[in-house]
């Protein structure tokens, strides 16, 4: 990833993106299992295919341009190529549907680590074309993103899945104004990274994998089933928390410059994803399981040490206080 974000000639980036995609494999694949095996090989074959396309776009660049340089992508037809293959890379729509696969394949640690790390280096190569994309197929690429992410979430019972799903809708936003102005864009991915990281690691904490066995929490963990309704919601994009900066900026760019009907779509699409948030925000704080436990159980006496989670949970939580400074 370090070597793809700091690139300058396709084919680092390229070599960079290669490393990556074989180093997660075993990774992927470190399960004994054949569901563990077919996220691995789905994930390789997606992978490999954007690489290819990835090569083709820079070398058709190089061939009529004479550059290697990544912000000197002046080729139409490559710039669109380049889109196409980073798209994929990371898992928006329409090339998304591996991401819910290979997630529901791995485990939690693996599924953190494909939603946040794994976007970080195609994200930094969008960012340094935008100047060059069309903001026609970005809008387009946002759009269908944002209503697959949504439609997709909404009959999920598996926890990752979901997630997947929401990962996909995030990128939409992303997607949508990276051509106008990228850095909104990158900030909106980092502080979705920020609030997946808690969740994950959260669930990891309870061993939670679906619907089904988040409602059982509140009686051994009550404070994680708070902030997981928190972060929930924050992912939602609700006020006054961290999720609802990014998208009032991104809907305030677009409204700025002409782009009202896309921006009310948007806001209307995301609708969708609110549906599947609330949902699980219901079961998991509004549900208690038939058994309330009286004895003094395990988590009181042995408390998960998990730093990262205790740092990276009032950031997903309470970030609002720097949004004045944001939008001036």
């Amino acid at each position: 990833t370090l070597t793809v974000t700091s690139a300058n000639h396709w084919m680092t980036a390229w070599l960079g993106l290669e490393l990556n995609m074989i180093s997660i494999l075993p990774v992927i694949a470190k399960q004994k299992h054949p569901r563990s095996t077919e996220a691995a090989t789905k994930y390789f074959l997606t992978q490999a295919t954007a690489s290819a396309l990835m090569l083709f776009a820079s070398t058709i660049n190089a061939w009529q341009t004479g550059s290697w340089n990544i912000m000197q992508l002046n080729n139409k037809l490559s710039c669109v190529l380049m889109i196409a293959a980073l798209t994929m890379k990371m898992g928006a729509a329409p090339a998304h549907f591996w991401l819910p696969e290979v997630m529901q394949g791995a485990t939690l640690a693996t599924a953190l680590l494909i939603t946040t790390w794994q976007k970080i280096a195609p994200i930094t190569l969008l960012y340094m074309i935008s100047n060059h994309t069309e903001p026609i197929i970005t809008l387009s690429i946002g759009l269908l993103s944002i209503l697959v992410g949504g439609w997709g979430g909404f009959n999920q019972t598996q926890l990752r899945k979901m997630m997947a799903y929401s990962s996909i809708a995030h990128l939409g936003w992303t997607m949508t104004v990276i051509s106008i102005t990228p850095n909104i864009a990158l900030m909106n991915i980092i502080i979705y990274m920020i609030m997946s990281a808690p969740f994950f690691m959260l669930l990891m904490t309870t061993a939670s994998k679906t619907l089904q066995t988040t409602t059982t929490t509140w009686t051994h963990t009550p404070t994680t089933t708070i902030i997981l309704m928190l972060l929930l919601l924050s992912m939602a994009g609700l006020p006054p928390l961290t999720g609802f900066t990014p998208k009032l900026l991104i809907l305030d760019n677009l409204v700025t410059h002409k782009l009202t009907l896309t921006a009310a779509t948007m806001a209307l699409l995301s609708l969708l994803s609110l549906t599947f948030y609330l949902r699980t925000t219901y079961l998991l704080t509004s549900t208690a399981s038939p058994t309330t436990t009286q004895s003094t159980t395990t988590w009181r006496l042995k408390p998960h040490q998990n730093q990262i989670t205790a740092i990276l949970t009032p950031m997903a939580l309470f970030n609002i206080t720097i949004l004045p400074a944001l939008l001036t």
